[in-house]
């Protein structure tokens, strides 16, 4: 089996120091105080060869030892002033390296998530994004950042120290350090491509080895053990060719080390003698020789070491990540043209049109040909039986189901066919068990609406009851342990953050399951104030009661409209309001549909093998 990949030119680091570099750049303070440090990391290699020429030219060799010795006292306290630098150095790396790796978790798992949410086949492969890639990455992305940066401060501070020691040198050093530096980028192409077969080959057995476990029972019970057995041992057999691919290019490191460390110092021994007739002094000479072999030396292999083994892990890992999980699109540039009249606007409706809905190509459909109209501004409220269909309406509504059949708009559009992020803008929903991440309250009630001030929260907080809470956890700056919350006070931090958002559609699944009824009256009654239409799936019949449109489902029809009408055409809707409400029997409910509304046909209801149509009249306010 081959699992070898198109070689990609750009594949090496190039064209990913845009993303490499940008944890620096976000962090300006923090990128100034590492240089400070590094500067002072690069004292030996800048000052090394000038202190052993002057310990030989005015004292060993002119019968002071200990002069010399004084001079090379002092390159040895150089020597501690670079390692303190190293020491200082190393915590301000790590505080770049981390928000990096945790950008990178975030990544893979909204894109699993998405992936999950859109209903395609979950990516065993994203276990190994996650766990050993993104591992992977963060410890190659910070081994990078101290390799290159130590290659550029110390040859950097040894080039210089050499300009002003003896600059004859420089013809010797520096065409075989290029030499040898180029003939390192051109193997590390080669190398990249091999490191990548080796991360691809990983992928497939860990795809492999997931769904050989999600199937165990099936493959036992059909007897098919070997031949599964023989698919992963194939695949594993890839991966070991695959490594062994990489293990025979990674000796051609050395050749790049002897062209570019050791040809320099084999030249500037050869020339010693007509360096030394040319006015050059013996001190000098072996300065020379010391920022080679102490300086770029060590240098040259830190480089070649670390690119050739953490930077192509790194560029491979991160290329492999991004492949499956794509940078966003840039927000669109706010438009400068005046905003369209409500008339001139497509009108934010929702329109289902003969939709079904199965759990399995051989389940009995949950939903059968519903044709349904929810006008904007509207405020429904879906009831019926537990498991009947009504989470399902909200995910087929919401972008989260794609129906078998039939066609659903969202404001003229299909809200499974939308990105996430213009899903977002179109409609809310808010589950039965609420998503609250640990982190500052203020982060999560402005999840959907990063750019809201500080009033707006306020006033969305205070809007669906949630006041006490946010006073009770210290307040918007407070962190929140999701653990350490009820369900109802997840719900309310949910609802608060759904109020506060743009999306002009928002669907209410049992959101307020967890409240009391009066404060699921108070959310409730907010929703119904805001602008848009709201979607309630009703845990309570006083939901139904509190909206100005009904739709019941109950497994043979689905019928809708005003509350007199849906009393007259279901005997459930009746059974619902006369056993559940003591506060508002069906003879207090209005005759007449509210606000003016037409109601539906009042035919009789299709039978469930049937076209359903429980159209919904646009509300007038």
């Amino acid at each position: 089996m081959n699992v070898r990949t198109p070689r990609d030119p750009l594949l090496p680091l190039f064209p990913l120091f845009p993303l490499l570099v940008a944890p620096l750049r976000a962090r300006p303070g923090l990128l100034l105080r590492l240089i400070l440090w590094s500067l002072v990391e690069a004292v030996p290699a800048l000052l090394a060869g000038h202190l052993v020429a002057r310990a030989v030219d005015h004292g060993f060799a002119a019968g002071h030892p200990l002069r010399g010795l004084g001079w090379l006292a002092l390159m040895g306290l150089g020597v501690f002033a670079g390692a303190w630098g190293t020491r200082q150095a190393y915590p301000l790396l790590a505080r770049v390296v981390e928000p990096f790796r945790d950008d990178l978790v975030r990544r893979v798992a909204a894109g699993a998530l998405h992936q999950a949410v859109a209903g395609h086949p979950v990516d065993a492969s994203g276990v190994s994004r996650l766990t050993l890639q993104v591992e992977m990455v963060r410890e190659a992305y910070a081994g990078v950042l101290m390799v290159v940066r130590g290659f550029l401060l110390t040859v950097g501070g040894a080039l210089l120290g050499m300009v002003f020691l003896a600059p004859s040198v420089l013809p010797l050093v520096l065409p075989p350090l290029l030499a040898g530096l180029g003939l390192f980028l051109a193997l590390l192409r080669r190398m990249a491509g091999a490191q990548r077969d080796v991360i691809v080959a990983d992928e497939r057995v860990a795809e492999a080895a997931g769904a050989a476990c999600a199937a165990a029972r099936d493959i036992t019970a059909c007897g098919a053990e070997d031949g599964v057995r023989d698919r992963l041992a194939e695949r594993i057999d890839a991966q070991a060719a695959a490594a062994r691919r990489l293990a025979v290019l990674m000796p051609a490191r050395v050749l790049c080390l002897a062209v570019a460390g050791w040809l320099p110092l084999l030249l500037l021994l050869v020339a010693a003698p007509g360096l030394r007739s040319g006015g050059l002094t013996t001190g000098a000479v072996l300065g020379a020789a010391t920022y080679v072999t102490g300086g770029l030396q060590p240098a040259v292999r830190s480089l070649i070491q670390g690119l050739g083994g953490s930077g192509l892990r790194l560029a491979v890992a991160l290329r492999r990540i991004l492949e499956a999980h794509p940078l966003p699109a840039p927000p669109p540039a706010p438009s400068t043209r005046p905003r369209a009249s409500a008339s001139a606007r497509p009108a934010h409706d929702v329109v289902l049109t003969a939709v079904t809905f199965a759990y399995g190509a051989h389940a009995a459909p949950v939903l059968r040909d519903l044709d349904l109209t929810v006008p904007e501004g509207a405020h429904l409220a879906v009831v019926g039986p537990s498991g009947i269909g009504k989470s399902t309406l909200a995910g087929l509504i919401c972008g989260t189901l794609r129906p078998d059949r039939g066609r659903i708009l969202v404001a003229g559009r299909p809200p499974a066919a939308l990105s996430p992020a213009d899903r977002s803008a179109v409609r809310v929903l808010v589950p039965q068990e609420a998503y609250v991440f640990s982190g500052g309250l203020m982060e999560n009630l402005c999840l959907l609406r990063p750019d809201a001030g500080e009033d707006e929260v306020t006033a969305a907080v205070a809007a669906v009851g949630a006041a006490p809470l946010v006073t009770r956890l210290g307040g918007l700056g407070a962190q929140v342990d999701p653990a350490a919350l009820s369900s109802g006070e997840r719900q309310q931090i949910a609802l608060a953050r759904a109020y506060l958002s743009p999306a002009p559609l928002v669907v209410l699944d049992e959101a307020t399951c967890h409240l009391d009824p009066a404060a699921e009256a108070r959310a409730e009654e907010a929703f119904a104030r805001r602008p848009g239409s709201l979607v309630v799936i009703a845990h309570r019949i006083s939901s139904a009661l509190r909206a100005r449109h009904v739709l019941v489902l109950d497994g043979e029809r689905a019928v809708g409209g005003a509350h007199h009408e849906v009393l007259r055409r279901s005997p459930l809707y009746r059974d619902l309001v006369g056993h559940w409400s003591d506060e508002a029997p069906p003879e207090a409910l209005p005759e007449t549909p509210p606000d003016g509304a037409a109601g539906d046909d009042p035919g009789a209801p299709a039978a469930r093998g049937g076209t359903v149509r429980a159209t919904l009249p646009r509300s007038r306010s």
